[in-house]
């Protein structure tokens, strides 16, 4: 009776009146359907277009769910939250000219297509996911009681902070699997229970973790990373000693510079040594051959340090997209519940014992100079924490993560993106070329003779001249012009010598031939 008595009192307009220790929540009737019966006939047979479709109702009495996301629009708040001390011309709720949203074909589609991913959500978590821009959660919990009329929904159970758990029928789960899309898994159907009478029984099934899952994939996707179709759960990944590492989320958000991500979501009630052990299962998965690759191949090609060259006899490449970026499909780590301090504590720890999977390793044969980082065989690691996102204005897009082995918190692509890897090598290696050749040089010019007459260094075209072989001749330690002359001169002296000779012969047979003719008698006979 005490429902229908605080119905009364707030058709009224008086408050509901609280029992002693009870919460304010549970004496507020859930999710009330206006009663089409008492609506004007022209507004309910007026037909609302698809992407606004807007009646005049009463404002939501429904109870008070989690607060705003940093991701929502401005002032953006919970249809079922108190009513704040602001003016009664304030847009959230006001008391009488309230307008809100009617459930559409579009609408119930989503809702099916999600449940159908995640199994199990509340009507917040909903509204975060589907609708970030919706002033308040309003439509989502009408669009889920207008399934449940039909059949389609039903709910599980109801959680201690007072949210429905909704869940698919089997005849909304089978309607969801046709919505779905042909590579994305549907989850489980859960079946209702009944006691021995036949009455059903609330599912406590529905543990904090499941809870922190989905919200992990609603504020991620009110952020802008993909949508509900990108996501996936409990993705296995089978290795050959007989382990199966199943990923909590896997997202492909490729508009957003995230092609591919793995998530695992942890409420710091796990042992650090198990995270770490995590790490280990997806860098052995990664390094996986795919069928019928050449295990030789890619050893020769692993031994010669050929970067991204290696995953092309991979395994992983095959089932998620090329990450655009060095290194395999990033792991994300989401932690939520206890304490900062405890969160805090738990990432330095997870990054000291998991070093080996994320840290890379110097590139091969680097010089001096070379600081860049191989993080082609590297799992990328970035973690966050829940609290922090909900906390910071821009929400998950905000510099709300932190890549292992940096200290500065930033966007998740910023913490993704490996400024010290491959470009920054290129950088340095083009660095350390040019200072070796400068070197080099400096070392050669060093070497360079001098010409022992006019003192000027040998030319480039001079030096290698008196180098071509080891002996040493007249005026190797002259510069080209100087031995030039030289050659000149003895050219000139070996031409006059030759005119010389030349004048010479022709002198002495001139005048061998004249006492030739002297000594001939008349007749030009020799005496």
């Amino acid at each position: 009776m005490a429902p229908a008595r605080a119905q009364i009192r707030a058709r009224a307009g008086r408050p509901p009146t609280r029992p002693a220790g009870r919460r304010t929540e549970d004496t507020v009737p859930t999710e009330p359907t206006p009663d089409p019966a008492h609506k004007d006939r022209a507004a309910r047979d007026r037909r609302p277009p698809d992407d606004v479709d807007k009646v005049s109702q009463a404002p939501s009495t429904g109870p008070s769910i989690a607060p705003s996301t940093a991701t929502s629009p401005a002032r953006r708040v919970s249809a079922g939250q108190p009513r704040n001390s602001r003016s009664r011309n304030a847009f959230d709720n006001p008391p009488r000219l309230t307008q809100v949203w009617k459930p559409t074909g579009v609408r119930r589609k989503e809702v099916l297509r999600t449940l159908g991913i995640f199994q199990r959500a509340t009507a917040d978590q909903l509204w975060r996911m589907l609708r970030p821009t919706d002033r308040h959660d309003r439509i989502t919990r009408d669009t889920l009681n207008a399934l449940k009329e039909s059949g389609l929904v039903r709910v599980e159970t109801r959680l201690e902070s007072g949210h429905q758990l909704w869940v698919l029928t089997d005849k909304g789960h089978k309607e969801a699997k046709l919505l779905l899309p042909k590579n994305v898994r549907i989850s489980a159907l859960r079946k209702p229970t009944f006691d021995d009478e036949g009455r059903p029984v609330e599912s406590d099934g529905y543990d904090e973790h499941a809870a922190a899952v989905t919200s992990t994939a609603a504020v991620l996707t009110g952020a802008g990373f993909g949508t509900p179709l990108s996501w996936q759960t409990e993705i296995a990944h089978k290795l050959p000693y007989g382990y199966t590492q199943y990923a909590d989320l896997t997202m492909r958000a490729p508009d957003a510079g995230v092609p591919a991500m793995l998530l695992e979501v942890d409420r710091v009630n796990e042992p650090v040594d198990d995270l770490v052990d995590k790490l280990r299962r997806y860098t052995d998965w990664f390094e996986l051959l795919a069928p019928k690759a050449d295990p030789n191949k890619e050893k020769a090609v692993r031994n010669e340090h050929l970067g991204a060259k290696v995953h092309d006899f991979r395994l992983w490449p095959r089932i998620y997209p090329a990450t655009g970026r060095e290194g395999y499909v990033p792991v994300a780590f989401v932690f939520t519940g206890k304490t900062a301090a405890q969160r805090e504590s738990r990432m330095r720890r997870l990054e000291e014992a998991g070093r080996r999977y994320f840290a890379g390793e110097p590139y091969p044969g680097r010089g001096a100079g070379i600081t860049a980082v191989d993080y082609h065989q590297a799992v990328p690691v970035v973690v966050t924490e829940l609290e922090r996102i909900t906390a910071d204005p821009a929400g998950a897009a905000g510099k709300v993560w932190r890549r292992l082995g940096r200290d500065e918190w930033q966007t998740l692509t910023e913490a993704l993106d490996n400024p010290d890897g491959d470009r920054l090598y290129l950088v340095q290696w083009r660095d350390a070329k040019r200072r070796q050749a400068e070197r080099e040089a400096a070392e050669r010019e060093a070497q360079r003779p001098v010409c022992a007459r006019c003192g000027t260094k040998f030319t480039d075209a001079r030096w290698p001249s008196v180098r071509q072989s080891s002996w040493r001749s007249t005026g190797d330690d002259l510069c080209g012009p100087c031995w030039k002359e030289d050659v000149d001169q003895a050219e000139a002296e070996r031409v006059a010598r030759r005119r010389q000779a030349e004048e010479a012969a022709a002198r002495e047979a001139a005048e061998a031939e004249e006492r030739a003719r002297k000594g001939r008698g008349l007749f030009g006979r020799r005496r």
